[in-house]
Order: C-alpha cells, then structure tokens, then sequence
C-alpha cells in the first residue's frame, strides 16, 4: 500500500486540504497534538495570549459543538515570559474529526479521536529508516514519489592511515555495505548507531507482541519477522563489517573525509574511508550485538546464523575493549597525524564509562554471568542521566531492570536501579500544572539543546519506564503529553514529524529532501526542534527564546537536521503509547 500521511488522509476523509490557504483559516494560538487523541486519555489544548475565556469543540464536518468548558488560569513561560491557557476536554471520549473553537480568537487545527490514532505517526517514524538506507535503490512500490536511484555502495571502502592493522594496511579495500545514513549526511558512525539501535531492540524486548502486526511496507515485509527487526538487521550487517577481524576493535565510523554537498546518493562518488579504531565505538558495538544476539537467537530460521554471529562480535570486541580501555576518538589529534583529514560528524567523547556501563549490562543480559558487571561501578549513586550518544549508560539500566527477575538481580541493585528512573521520573512530572505547555518537557532550558525533539522522546521513554515500574498513570500521561509536545503543542506551534500536522515541518535540513526534486520532504523523520544555540547562523530565528528557537528552513542544522538517534525514540514513544493506550 502506498504511504499515506495520516492527517492528509483524515483531512480527505472530512473534505479539507493542506494548501496554504487552507491551512490560514487555523488560529495558530491554538496549540495542540495535531493528530489525535486516545478516547480514555487526558486532552488539552494549549491557547497563547490572554483575553480569552472559554472555548468549545466542534464537529468538524457538521460545525455542531458536542463540549464547551472554560479555559484554566494564565501561566506564565519560564523562557520567554508569554502568557498561556490551557483547554482541557478530556471529557470528550466519542470518536471522531474535530476542532477546538476559541470565540474572538478561531478554530484549532482538525485531530481525530480514536483507538489507534498514533499507528500511523509510529508506523511513518519506522518507515524513516527505510528512506535512510545506504547501499540500495529504494523502488516506487516501496518509497512512493520519494523513490531513488542506488547510492553509495560502500563495496570498495578504503583503510584510513589512522585504522591500519595486521593485514589491513593504509588504503586497503574492505566492503561495508548496508546501513543507514546518519542524519542529513551520507556518512555512517558506529557511535551513533549504538543508541540508536540499543532503543530499537529495547523497543522490541519491552513489546514483542506489539509488532507482530506492525507491517509498514518495506521490501521485507511479510517475510515471517516483524518489520521493526527487518530495519534493524539492514544496520546491523553493516555494523559487523566494521568490526577488524584481526583483533575484534570496531572502526569509529565510514565516512568521507569531507560532507558531500547538497546532491543525491547516486551522484555522490567521493572515496570514502573506515578510520581509527576506538573504545567508544568498540563498547557501543558490544552493547548493539550483544542485545541483537538475544532478539535474533529466536528467528534463527529466518537468519541463519546471525545471532551465533553478534554473540562471536560482542564477546571480541570486549576483549579487545579490555585491552583498550580507554583509546578516545579525537579528531583533531587524529588528523595531525594522518591523512587526509576528516571533518565529518566527530561524535567524539571524553569519557567511556558510560560505555563501558552499557556494554557490562548488555553482555550481563546474554550471558546471564555477573562478573560482567561487578568489575563496573554502575554509578548508582548519581542522578539518572537521559539517554544520548554520547551517555548511554542508562541504555543499561533500562536492560537490568527488563531482565531483572530473570537475571536474579540482587536487591542491592535491583532498588536503587528502580529507584532512579522512579525518581527522576518523579521529577519530570513535578509542578506539570504550571508549565505553559502542560508538558515535562521544557521544564528547564536546558531542554532545548541541540536535537531537543529527542530529548522530548526520551523523556516520554524514562517516563514509560516509571510506568511499567509504579503502574502510576500520571508517568503514562506525562509520556503521552510528550508526544503531544512534539505533534504540536508546543511554543512553535509546529509538528516536528516530517509528513504529519497541519503546520508541519517542509525544508529539514537533510540531503535527500533537498536534492530529490519533490516539494514534499520524506516523511516519518523528526526534525531536531528548538535550540537556542543556533549554531548555523542562518537568517529568520524568530528570536532567542529556548522553546522557540526553531526555523523551518533548510540552512538551518542546528534546529532542522533530522538524525537516527533522534528518529529512534520518536519511534519507541509512539509505539510504546500505542502498545499501552486504549
């Protein structure tokens, strides 16, 4: 079936279009998830400015209103000091097409109410993978109108002087085919594909049964494996190949040694390169194959061999991690002695004991063998950190606790794990009635960093977390609410998942949007939010505020790139709320 977006096909269903003209006729004051809402759950609107007093919901074919109510009291935004109200209409539970009315200001955007009325964003951000892969044409059938040519085979890869080892001398060929463009970019980093994999695979520990009817038509599909581990496995046997087979060190990424202009896969013909082996990507890749070895082990008859083969990896990059505790990714340093230089992505890191953390967990959870981890201190002691590439050690924690019971985990550790998600859990839902988009996210500034969009999501999966933990449902609520934020109600008024709302994101700062001719980007990919650095200096920041330093424009990679590692929990909180909504 061709890929639909779900808001253009509700709006064809209740005769309404997404031309600009159209899209006019909505007060864009009036904030609020542009999709739907699940007909049990909390739902809120949130309107900007004062002087208004109530609102209303419509019908939105008939205009017939079915649920008045008055608009809460003013709060006051923390970043910018803008006033807001909250329409709260939770009492609405019938299904259907509606809008928010606000007499004297207008009428929201149209959004559903119904089961399942996040299938479509969950099935679209997976789908984002599909349009990320390297190595592969990706036909009509599959792709719609964003069909291309086959790019970057990555079957003639060259040794960087900075990688050599015993039979790989400086510009060796190697094949390291597959994968997934990382971002905007056509390069291909282990780091960032460790975090972004681990919350792929944890997705589908924590909701095996969620995806096996989770078809979003890929070339896979329908092949007896849910679609979710058929992406996944398409990054996966690229990440072996980067594994050295003389020693089990893991290269720190592929990439050319500049960024390719603004040009199609196809036409991308520079000489791309591994380089320098490190303990970060090493310990990363040990996490990734040790947990795929787990998920795959039960498909052994669809891929023969492959979880015999993560297990093999994992144990040797250990090893080889073992002897190399520490050998940190600089590449500066790297490229004042090698050439040529590398100024691609760095995803360079100070520290590997986060790694180190992950990748103990995860070898602990295959092999069910303790030492792995009591020769690691688990920092149990420090706040709990959200999820990044560069600290995954609660990557680790999410693990111990899915495995807990099974692994026999001793309560001194077993608590103070539960503990923390708890507790910091706690904290993101604190004083939510004062936030001026009812949101846990945006709580502090420093929310809005670079890719705040993912910190949006991975807050929404510690706050899932909390709630399989406490079954509290103000953790399931403030999940959702986050999603909520990243569909709409939010400073920006924008939905920041490409193909999706009625104020949707159009120019994402990504080479395959911009360079394949069609005025649509492709859809399923989210956007990196606000972020008050604006590190790309381009012109048309609507100011400094953090919550609304976004512009939806191209030039702009420091708050519209799109990047896997943002795309992965997006794809995890939908699915996550659709596996545990009614």
């Amino acid at each position: 079936m061709k890929f639909v977006p779900h808001l253009a096909a509700f709006l064809a269903a209740v005769g309404l279009s997404l031309s600009s003209s159209h899209a006019q006729q909505h007060s864009d004051a009036i904030r609020l998830n542009q999709i739907g809402f699940y007909p049990a759950a909390p739902k809120v609107a949130v309107v900007a400015g004062d002087g208004f007093e109530a609102f209303e919901v419509k019908d939105a074919k008939s205009g017939k209103t079915v649920l008045k109510g008055m608009l809460g009291p003013v709060r006051t935004s923390q970043h910018s000091g803008k006033h807001t109200r909250v329409a709260d209409f939770s009492q609405l539970r019938k299904p259907g097409n509606y809008t928010i009315d606000v007499p004297g200001l207008g009428k929201s955007a149209p959004f559903s109410v119904g089961a399942r009325v996040h299938r479509e964003v969950a099935e679209a951000s997976l789908k984002g993978f599909y349009f990320q892969r390297a190595s592969t044409e990706l036909p009509e059938k599959y792709a719609g109108k964003w069909a291309r040519k086959a790019g970057h085979p990555d079957d003639k890869v060259l040794i960087h002087a900075s990688a050599v080892s015993d039979g790989r001398p400086e510009n060796t060929l190697i094949s390291s085919t597959r994968g997934w463009y990382d971002a905007g970019d056509y390069n291909k980093y282990i780091v960032n594909s460790g975090i972004t994999m681990g919350t792929l695979l944890s997705l589908y520990e924590d909701f095996p049964l969620f995806f096996e009817d989770f078809n979003i038509n890929i070339p896979e599909s329908n092949n007896g494996v849910p679609d979710l581990l058929d992406e996944v496995a398409w990054n996966l046997r690229w990440m072996l190949t980067m594994q050295d087979p003389a020693d089990g060190g893991v290269y720190h990424k592929l990439t050319n040694p500049r960024f390719d202009g603004m040009i199609m896969p196809d036409a991308a013909k520079n000489p791309r390169y591994v380089v320098q082996k490190g303990t970060a990507a090493t310990l990363d890749f040990v996490a990734v194959m040790a947990q795929a070895s787990r998920v795959f082990k039960n498909f052994d008859n669809k891929f023969p061999g492959l979880a015999d083969s993560c297990t093999t990896a994992a144990v040797r990059g250990w090893q080889w991690a073992g002897k190399n505790p520490a050998v940190l990714y600089e590449q500066g340093e790297m490229n004042k002695q090698f050439d040529p230089d590398v100024v691609t992505g760095a995803y360079g890191d100070r520290s590997v004991k986060d790694e180190w953390i992950w990748a103990a967990s995860e070898m602990y959870a295959m092999t069910g063998k303790p030492e792995y981890i009591e020769k690691v201190d688990l920092e149990l002691n420090q706040p709990l950190a959200l999820p990044t590439w560069g600290n995954v050690k609660t990557l680790g924690y999410y693990t111990l606790v899915r495995f807990g019971d099974k692994l026999k985990l001793p309560a001194e550790l077993a608590a103070p794990l539960r503990k923390s998600i708890v507790t910091y859990a706690d904290g993101l839902i604190s004083g939510l009635e004062k936030q001026p988009y009812h949101t846990v996210m945006g709580k502090v500034a420093q929310d809005y960093s670079w890719g705040s969009s993912s910190v949006a999501a991975n807050q929404g999966i510690a706050l899932m977390y909390a709630y399989r933990i406490t079954k509290d449902l103000h953790h399931l609520h403030g999940a959702l609410g986050n999603l909520d934020y990243l569909l709409g109600r939010n400073a920006t008024g924008y939905c920041f998942l490409t193909g999706f709302g009625s104020k949707r994101v159009m120019h994402p700062h990504h080479r395959l949007s911009i360079a394949d001719g069609v005025v649509d980007p492709l859809p399923g990919l989210l956007s990196g939010g606000p972020n008050p650095g604006q590190q790309d200096k381009c012109a048309g920041y609507p100011n400094k505020f953090p919550d609304e330093s976004f512009i939806d424009h191209d030039c702009s990679y420091a708050s519209n790139e799109i990047a896997i590692n943002w795309n992965a929990p997006m794809v995890y909180l939908a699915a996550a709320l659709e596996a545990s909504m009614k």
